[in-house]
């Protein structure tokens, strides 16, 4: 079972209903178990069933695996299980943190998330090196969870490592959304959008998706190792214009964006490219898949339970001042749910950090914090703001519970919730509090989770 590891909940009427809640939501996104159930190899006809698919093998062929992502390692395990002898070679690639025992015959690289480092590039040269390889007779299968996209880091010249960093670093604080992001990533990059997939051709490629972007679009999951990239250099640079990044972004992106304004170096392949014809995604697991999980296990524990939408998005302070008046008007007038409740909600908001300093935190503990004001005296309600991945932000929390008590709490501590929130440092706040969620890695990324409960009359 799920530990959330958050003293405030200790002796909450809804602490034990909230742990049981989000750990089916876990269990439902676990992604060993998505790829069990996705990957079967048959050696007696030596072939593959893959989401139902069936994939004759040839004698000569290798099986060749690439798993990137928070979930990278729990996958790559499943599939090592599944195939047995008949995997040749790979690599994986996941978070600091987040990777287990060896798993031969794969070697296994951890890096730096969300900033890329060295070791997301020494682990990405490796993988093209394995890809080069490739042959018409192999099959390269791509296991892509949330987090592909920072780690997977091989810059296209002049492009460096350093410069990667800072444009990240600028696009994460300016409020751009994760599509955004990796329409940016894409284009200063050799192996996302589609690239990965043009490196292994004439192979054929299978790919099994965790999916951590909204609406699942393959281009933006990972930022699209093997998938058509829609967007353009011109979308790229016209991203940077929107948030005023264009000045501020190394040089070297400019000139890279630039030369391809011009056409001067090829853009991603499109969709239409015969590349992809041999080479396909089945999704295994999202953020749907967890709220409907969550759903069913609040209807088991007795509570009127619906889903609210599984695409929220938007600044995390302002969807958090929404919830809570939808929390206070399921605790106070029993709309739009009757006690007790519990209103699920999926998504995932951004936050736009100003003129700093700032404190720590993460878009769902800065949601969190936009709610203690709102819901302060409202009996018998909690929110509970999670990310599905154990970390939100740059912390080792999942996000943050609140409930109409806290306020009077966090005074009593003389802790100010308005300033906290206007420098950014939800953590600092939740963390005396003892109202920090820290489950630890889950090993499955689809994702931030919002419950809305309301306990019995």
């Amino acid at each position: 079972m799920l530990s959330l590891n958050a003293p405030y909940l200790t002796h909450h009427p809804l602490a034990e209903a909230t742990t049981h809640i989000l750990d089916a939501a876990l269990q439902a996104v676990n992604p060993e178990a998505a790829v069990r159930r996705a990957l079967r190899y048959d050696p007696a006809q030596d072939a593959l069933t893959v989401a139902g698919e069936r994939i004759p093998l040839t004698p000569q062929g290798r099986v060749m695996l690439v798993a990137l992502g928070k979930a990278a390692y729990p996958m790559a395990r499943a599939a090592v299980a599944a195939l047995g002898a008949r995997l040749h070679d790979g690599v994986v690639l996941t978070k600091d943190g987040y990777a287990g025992p060896p798993l031969p015959p794969l070697a296994l690289y951890t890096a730096g998330h969300p900033i890329p480092d060295e070791r997301g590039v020494q682990a990405s040269a490796a993988i093209a090196r394995l890809l080069e390889a490739a042959t018409a007779d192999d099959l390269v299968l791509l296991l892509i969870s949330g987090g592909g996209s920072a780690l997977l880091t091989a810059p296209a010249p002049p492009v460096t490592l350093a410069d990667l960093q800072r444009t990240t670093d600028l696009l994460l604080a300016s409020g751009a959304t994760i599509v955004e992001i990796n329409a940016v990533r894409k284009h200063l990059a050799r192996l996302k959008g589609g690239q990965l997939a043009r490196l292994a051709a004439p192979a054929r490629v299978v790919a099994l998706v965790l999916s951590d972007v909204l609406g699942d679009p393959l281009d933006a999951i990972a930022s699209g190792p093997a998938a058509p990239d829609p967007t353009t250099f011109a979308d790229a640079w016209a991203i940077l214009e929107r948030y005023r990044l264009t000045e501020q972004v190394p040089q070297a992106v400019r000139q890279r964006l630039q030369t391809g304004l011009r056409g001067q170096v090829p853009d991603t392949p499109k969709p239409g490219d015969p590349l992809f014809a041999r080479v396909r995604h089945h999704i295994v697991g999202s953020v749907r898949v967890a709220a409907e999980a969550a759903l069913a296990a609040a209807h088991r524990l007795g509570f009127h339970a619906a889903i609210a939408a599984t695409t929220l998005e938007g600044e995390a302070r302002e969807v958090g001042r929404v919830l809570a008046a939808v929390l206070r008007e399921m605790a106070e007038r029993q709309r739009p749910l009757l006690r007790p409740a519990c209103l699920i909600w999926g998504g995932e908001t951004t936050v736009t950090l100003g003129p700093g300093p700032h404190g720590r935190g993460g878009r769902n503990q800065e949601l969190a914090l936009a709610t203690v004001e709102p819901l302060a005296g409202v009996e018998g309600a909690l929110l509970v703001a999670f990310a599905t991945d154990g970390t939100d932000g740059p912390t080792d929390a999942a996000g943050a519970v609140v409930d109409g008590r806290i306020l009077a709490q966090a005074r009593a501590r003389g802790l100010d919730p308005r300033a906290a929130l206007a420098r950014h440092d939800a953590y600092a706040f939740f963390d005396a509090l003892g109202a920090l969620l820290r489950p630890g890695p889950t090993q499955t990324n689809v994702n931030d989770l919002a419950l809305l409960l309301t306990a019995p009359r």
